[in-house]
């Protein structure tokens, strides 16, 4: 099950936060369909957030078709977005984490490597 954690600083709405969690679970294989979400209760009692916070990111989700809520029984992950198999994202999870800590060893901080990242997932699509 996915545990949510909200980064008040972030920048980005909760409901966002929340939305974006699911979807990278969703991505890495964390969640797969059939995959029951906290209720809203548990994720307001993890969280902090208020709970129409919560029904907000549930309610996005299931518009975009990755979820569906089942009266009385919770919300269920209906769909999946990853494409690689496990095996690949643990082999390239190694990868990078080793990467990762050559560049703290460089001196990168994590907003550098977050930096660097976004510069080259935006230079990959031009």
């Amino acid at each position: 099950m996915v545990e949510f954690r909200i980064d008040r600083s972030a920048g980005l709405p909760a409901y966002l936060q929340l939305v974006r969690q699911v979807r990278e679970a969703l991505r890495l294989g964390w969640l797969a369909p059939g995959d029951r979400l906290p209720t809203v209760r548990d994720v307001v009692r993890s969280s902090g957030v208020n709970a129409n916070t919560v029904l907000k990111a549930y309610r996005e989700l299931e518009l975009s078709g990755l979820v569906e809520a089942r009266q009385g029984s919770g919300t269920f992950v209906s769909a999946s977005l990853g494409t690689a198999s496990q095996e690949t994202l643990d082999e390239l999870r190694e990868r990078l984490g080793k990467w990762v800590a050559e560049a703290h060893a460089a001196g990168l901080d994590n907003e550098d490597i977050e930096a660097l990242v976004r510069a080259v997932l935006t230079d990959k699509g031009a």
